[in-house]
């Protein structure tokens, strides 16, 4: 057999037997190999593979060293070892692939999408996370979404904040889209269940910068004058409150990571269900309460004034419950002005919370 020649035939046991999806390939280990380590080998017999990912399908099982699957990446070959290699796809590799899920259309045209995010669900592939997205389900809806970057997503919501989106159908859209939101031309409100109650005025400005947690580089931070972070404003208006919390409107101003989680925190009221920034969970609420509500813009390629809202999940609706709190959507979805932009509709939130 020549070195690196692909099997097409399988082996009858079972460690010659490749998944689908994968290749198989086998080599012969020459004298001039002989006591190396393994994944060195493999790196020198499969140079278009980088060292890491051949020690992941060592580490896998993916490796077979004289129909033996080879323990350790630092194990020695010998001359003449027969080693049987299965070249896996990548998690990586695998995530911008279509996956049929369902999604909650608010609105559609040629142009773009209106989508209602579950909690839970991710928006785009990333580690620990490489399938099952947002992006797989808009891939799988519309062949046009794998012409586009990101599949036309143009803002992101963590997993577990609910609610408005807009994502591009086509490519003028995206460019559009990615204007208006930069320019504070989109209209993102919030609403948070958050731990104690509200007290003095019912609106309240925080403008705080906005950095990355010195202590724990999972978190953002309010930050010092002279540490690194960026301006970040919100608008908070108490909607409702008891002993137990409190349930507030949330208009952005500028568009930092975890923004509204962060400044919510810094004046005293974690979100119910928000572990990391001091939340805990409330009555089976144990996802952050956060629930992107109103999403306003003008379309981007009619100039059409568009203007969504979203009812609240049902656990979010259990929360409120269970403190007494009442939710109105008529004085919600009433806003003070802020400034526009050209053409625009008043502007709120930003990138990803």
């Amino acid at each position: 057999m020549k070195q690196g020649e692909k099997i097409i035939e399988a082996a009858p046991d079972d460690e010659a037997e490749a998944e689908p999806g994968s290749e198989l390939r086998q080599f012969t280990v020459d004298p001039a190999m002989h006591a190396r380590r393994l994944d060195h080998a493999l790196a020198e017999l499969l140079p278009e593979f980088s060292r890491s990912y051949l020690q992941q399908l060592v580490n896998g099982g993916a490796v077979a060293i004289n129909r033996h699957r080879a323990a350790r990446p630092a194990h020695r070959v010998k001359a003449g070892d027969t080693l049987a290699v299965e070249l896996r796809p990548t998690p990586q590799s695998l995530a911008f692939r279509p996956e049929a899920m369902p999604l909650a259309v608010v609105h559609e045209d040629e142009h773009l999408l209106v989508i209602d995010k579950a909690p839970g669900l991710v928006v785009h592939p990333a580690p620990g996370n490489w399938s099952g997205t947002l992006l797989n389900g808009l891939l799988a809806r519309d062949e046009r979404a794998g012409l586009l970057p990101r599949a036309g997503i143009v803002h992101r919501l963590d997993k577990d904040t609910s609610g408005l989106m807009v994502v591009a159908r086509t490519r003028a859209a995206m460019d559009a889209l990615v204007r208006l939101i930069a320019t504070r031309e989109v209209t993102r409100q919030y609403l948070a269940l958050a731990h104690r109650p509200w007290r003095g005025e019912p609106t309240r400005v925080v403008e705080a910068p906005i950095g990355r947690d010195p202590r724990n580089r999972l978190r953002m931070a309010v930050v010092g004058p002279h540490d690194p972070g960026k301006p970040a404003m919100t608008t908070f208006d108490r909607l409702d409150s008891c002993e137990q919390g409190c349930l507030v409107r949330a208009s952005l101003h500028t568009g930092r990571t975890h923004q509204i989680r962060v400044h919510m925190a810094h004046i005293g009221h974690p979100l119910v269900g928000d572990a990391l920034y001091g939340g805990s969970t409330e009555d089976g609420l144990g996802r952050q309460a956060l629930h992107a509500f109103r999403l306003a813009f003008r379309h981007p390629m009619t100039g059409e004034a568009l203007d969504f809202a979203s009812a609240l999940p049902a656990d979010f609706v259990h929360g409120l419950s269970s403190w007494g709190l009442r939710y109105n959507p008529a004085p919600a979805m009433a806003s003070a002005a802020m400034p526009a932009g050209p053409a625009a509709q008043p502007s709120g939130g930003r990138p990803r919370r």
